[in-house]
């Protein structure tokens, strides 16, 4: 009985000596002295002479010195086992070192040679192995490509090649693509993110344009530019108001979607009217302004910049500019002397817009003051005291006699030549009342004329505290409403000019182009929410990054805030809420100060430190938050 054995135990070839033969296995001792049971099957030869210590090692080097391409060249096409080949190679008879050097050099190549058996092996076709070459070359080459893309990155220099491919790298990385493993390596090496890295090296000129373009790489992937679009017509045939409108926005505002007129009337009565944009009229379903529209599906607005749902053409066929009349899809409110509605009607007319009254100007001569006082010169002042007393009215009904409490100011953005202002304004005044009063008393009519009439709309409703788009009409708990939808913004907003499109049908005794049911409806219902709060998100993370730059600009050391609860405060003069790790127990609403210790606008971050309590200042200005919360959160 020979006394060693050469044999193959999982993908591996081992020597061993034989302590005993059982015919279909046998008992093993390795050269390392461990002892094991062999299946009889997996030894491939047999042997007594050279001896176990350095078999493996002679093996080894006979079968390095092997050329393998020669080895591939003389076993032909046919199938052959590993002793026929070796008697071949070597013109005799292999010892077994020689024997065990040939198995070892065709297992340990498996692109020249395919195992077929126990000793058996094919060589590999031609084209085959051509390809497998191929692709070892071609990976080396890119061990060496990624490897000088290491360097460059380390060395702060950003490869070349990486300039094609920097959004994807940047937003939306194929981790199997070779810049993206260099440049996690390099990131990994240097304990940094990727994208500080390639900040670093110079890849992101502007820390703006990398949340900007983060969104337009989402959202915009082709552009923001309309390309050429038809020209939208005007309605002709549209009767002319006898009121003249004005109405009321932000300075910066060209999409002015809603007006507000009041005329008295025979008997002593007043008639209210809210006029709204009426692109419907123009924008037809299914046409190639809509399918814009569609697609966007509501306008993105972002300090220093918006992004508009319509083309501009479209805007300025339908917006409601002052000194002309405008397409417009209005309702009608004749209330008495005591404010009690007698009746509502809808139209469809064109408008005289009188005035585009903006707020900061307005606010001076329209407030909480002149009204008490009962003084203006304002071009509009009976009208505005009108409005406002229907809409004080209206928010009381709704929200009970102590009205609106505890409103947080609200903030505007202005961004000028790469410097920001950002400025504060207060909340519920009696403009901000009579501009939403008459909206929700707007939007819940409209949504109440529809549900009335069976007629397909998308509402929106709120329900254990939960807001969301539905088709079935219910209640509004927030806003105190039984129906509700929004319906006066549609050169803004889709759903908006998809409900304008059902009351101008409603209107006009016309079918409506949407139905119950419909799964256009239903589609556009699911991706306006989504893309809504996208677009809201978006624009919450663009005025982060200004308010973190105003800190910088202003080179503010410390911030003064209220505390929200745990370690959470906002900030007196920013929409921004800081957690302070700092921050010892104290009361909501207790003012402090902190000490701004780091501020990173790439990643977005504002690190505070607690400083101290603020005793001078009153506690009772601000108070604890309860629901949703629009401030910027870091």
């Amino acid at each position: 009985m020979s006394k060693n054995i050469f044999y193959e135990e999982e993908g591996d070839f081992k020597v061993g000596s034989v302590l005993a033969d059982n015919n279909t296995s046998l008992q093993v001792e390795a050269p390392h002295g461990r002892r094991s049971k062999v299946k009889a099957s997996v030894v491939l030869f047999r042997f007594e002479a050279p001896p176990l210590a350095g078999f493996m090692d002679a093996a080894q080097k006979v079968a390095a010195e092997i050329d393998i391409e020669f080895l591939w060249q003389c076993c032909g096409e046919a199938e052959f086992s590993y002793d026929a080949l070796a008697r071949e190679y070597f013109g005799h008879a292999p010892d077994p070192v020689e024997a065990a050097g040939v198995l070892l050099r065709l297992h340990g190549a498996p692109m020249y040679f395919y195992k077929k058996g126990r000793g058996r092996y094919k060589a590999a076709p031609k084209e085959a192995l051509t390809a497998a070459l191929a692709g070892i070359e071609r990976r080396k080459r890119q061990a060496l490509t990624k490897q000088s893309y290491i360097g460059q990155l380390t060395a702060s220099r950003l490869p070349p090649e990486f300039t094609p491919v920097l959004n994807n790298l940047l937003y939306r990385p194929d981790k199997n693509s070779m810049e993206w493993k260099a440049l996690e390596e390099a990131s990994a090496a240097l304990k940094t993110t990727p994208a500080r890295l390639i900040e670093r090296c110079g890849g992101i000129p502007s820390v703006h344009d990398y949340h900007l373009n983060r969104f337009l790489f989402e959202y915009f992937p082709r552009g923001t530019g309309f390309g050429a679009v038809p020209p939208v017509s005007e309605p002709i045939d549209l009767p002319l108001a006898d009121a003249e409108a004005f109405s009321i926005d932000d300075a910066a505002t060209t999409e002015i979607d809603d007006a507000f007129s009041l005329n008295a009337l025979p008997g002593g009565n007043w008639r209210i009217g809210v006029h709204i944009a009426a692109p419907a009229l123009g924008v037809a379903p299914g046409s190639p302004i809509d399918a814009i529209a569609r697609e966007r599906l509501s306008t993105v607005y972002y300090p220093g910049g918006k992004i508009t749902m319509l083309p501009e053409g479209a805007i300025q066929r339908f917006t409601l500019a002052e000194n002309h009349a405008c397409p417009a899809l209005s309702l009608y409110v004749e209330i008495t002397p005591g404010l009690d509605v007698v009746s509502v009607s809808t139209r469809l007319e064109h408008v005289n817009i009188g005035a585009n009254l903006r707020h900061d100007a307005l606010e001076r001569e329209f407030n909480e003051q002149t009204i008490a006082a009962n003084t203006g010169n304002h071009r509009y002042a009976r009208e505005l005291r009108i409005l406002w007393t229907f809409a004080d009215k209206l928010a009381r009904a709704r929200r009970g006699a102590a009205g609106e409490v505890g409103l947080r100011p609200e903030y505007s953005f202005r961004v000028e030549n790469n410097r920001v202002t950002i400025i504060q304004r207060r909340r519920g005044t009696p403009i901000d009342t009579v501009v939403s009063e008459l909206m929700i008393f707007t939007n819940r009519e409209w949504a109440a004329q529809l549900a009335k009439h069976a007629a397909a709309a998308i509402y929106r409703v709120q329900g254990n505290g939960k807001v969301r788009m539905s088709t079935v009409p219910a209640g509004h708990e927030g806003l105190g409403v039984e129906q509700y939808m929004w319906a006066s913004s549609p050169l803004r907003r889709y759903v908006d000019l998809v409900n304008q499109r059902q009351l101008v049908a409603l209107t006009r005794g016309e079918p409506a182009p949407g139905r119950a049911g419909d799964a256009a409806l239903l589609s556009a219902m699911r991706d306006f929410e989504l893309t809504y709060e996208a677009y809201a998100e978006f624009q919450r993370t663009m005025e982060r990054y200004w308010c973190l730059r105003w800190l910088l600009q202003e080179n503010r050391g410390t911030a003064a805030g209220r505390v929200i609860r745990d370690n959470l405060v906002r900030l007196d003069e920013l929409p921004l809420v800081v957690r302070v790790p700092s921050l010892p127990v104290l009361d909501p609403a207790t003012p402090v100060e902190l000490v701004v210790a780091d501020i990173d606008v790439l990643e977005l971050a504002l690190r505070c430190e607690f400083g101290g309590r603020l005793e001078n200042q009153s506690a009772s200005a601000a108070a604890p938050d309860q629901g949703t919360d629009s401030a910027i959160s870091l």
